[in-house]
């Protein structure tokens, strides 16, 4: 599949689609092709949209490389929904679904980095707040779909639906790691902010809330812990990440022509003690599932077996019936956040 030869005028181009044409992307351009090997594009649009749109595709693209890092195999011969996946054991739904910006609000791409937007990165509320609202909007329209389209559907009657979410909606949408999506689905809020302005009120680190709901512009209240009763019970899982971006792509290929500095934190084992690293794309090891959540619905109609996803470094929150605990697999080592820059190198 050919994604980068354009197919569209150039003024229709997503700025993101443009912006990764320069020369010294040609490895990342590369890996990205390597992702999309084998990628059955069924209503044959997948080329312009990834042109135009960016983020949808790319996603769809990122959570293919990951099937094919797993070693599933994909069923494409029905049209919908996204992903009929096999472990060759069980198989599974999954539809894509990105979060993008409300109109009126700055897009991701629209960074300024000027002193005000930097200084904005030390409080987290209103970043996730704004991430709670757009991932909510995009996880109800797409469990709508299925309730008025796919369930009815032979090849998905009872089998596990999952949602794969991306984050797409504001710019600085990679430091959220799991904050917003733990709130809209638990009700679990971790207030960093409470934390950093009194840090001797709570020597044991940030306090764990529940907010019960959070507001929208309009005063609309968007109530959290979809995933606490049966309401959303067609759902069995999301599987979500903050930091399936080009930067992974720039992380994880050799580049020639650029030096690329990888600026990452990381849970460590065995206690989960963050960890700050900064080094070389050539000495950054990252694999295509590294920064892969999924969190389970523990009132699914039909649930989906922690053994499905289970990986060295992707995380898992699930309900264990047998116990009657929480688990938080994987959290002790598993990748957080990643940031790339790129400097000439060096003759």
């Amino acid at each position: 599949m050919d994604l980068f030869t354009s197919v569209v005028e150039e003024h229709l181009q997503h700025k993101n689609f443009s912006s990764v044409l320069i020369p010294h992307r040609k490895a990342e351009r590369d890996l990205l092709e390597e992702w999309a090997d084998g990628f059955v594009d069924r209503d044959g649009k997948l080329v312009k949209e990834f042109q135009t749109t960016f983020n949808s595709s790319f996603w769809e693209i990122y959570l293919f490389s990951v099937f094919k890092y797993y070693g599933f195999s994909v069923d494409w011969s029905s049209p919908t929904p996204d992903f009929s996946i096999s472990d060759g054991k069980s198989e599974i739904i999954i539809e894509a679904v990105t979060a993008n910006s409300a109109q009126g609000k700055p897009n991701e791409w629209d960074k300024t980095f000027n002193v005000e937007e930097i200084e904005g990165l030390r409080r987290f509320k209103n970043l996730n707040i704004e991430a709670i609202i757009r991932l909510s909007n995009s996880i109800f329209s797409k469990v709508q779909l299925y309730n008025d389209k796919y369930r009815k559907l032979d090849h998905v009657k009872g089998k596990p639906f999952v949602l794969a979410v991306a984050p797409f909606e504001q710019p600085y949408f990679n430091h959220q790691y799991d904050r917003p999506i733990k709130a809209l689905l638990y009700d679990y809020y971790v207030d960093e902010d409470a934390y950093l302005d009194n840090p001797d009120k709570f020597p044991n680190g940030s306090p764990r809330i529940n907010l019960g709901f959070v507001e929208k512009d309009n005063g609309a209240e968007i109530q959290l812990g979809l995933f606490n009763n049966h309401s959303m019970s067609e759902v069995s899982a999301i599987v979500f990440s903050c930091v399936a971006t080009w930067g992974k792509l720039s992380a994880m290929s050799e580049n020639p022509i650029r030096e690329i500095e990888v600026n990452s934190i990381w849970a460590t084992p065995h206690n989960g003690v963050l960890e700050n690293r900064i080094c070389s794309s050539g000495d950054h090891r990252e694999t295509v599932s590294d920064g892969l959540q999924v969190f389970h619905n523990p009132y699914a109609r039909y649930p989906l077996d922690p053994s499905f996803f289970r990986s060295e470094r992707v995380v898992q929150l699930y309900f264990d019936k047998m116990t009657g605990k929480w688990i938080h697999e994987g959290a002790q080592n598993c990748l957080y956040f990643r940031q790339v820059i790129n400097y000439p190198r060096v003759k």
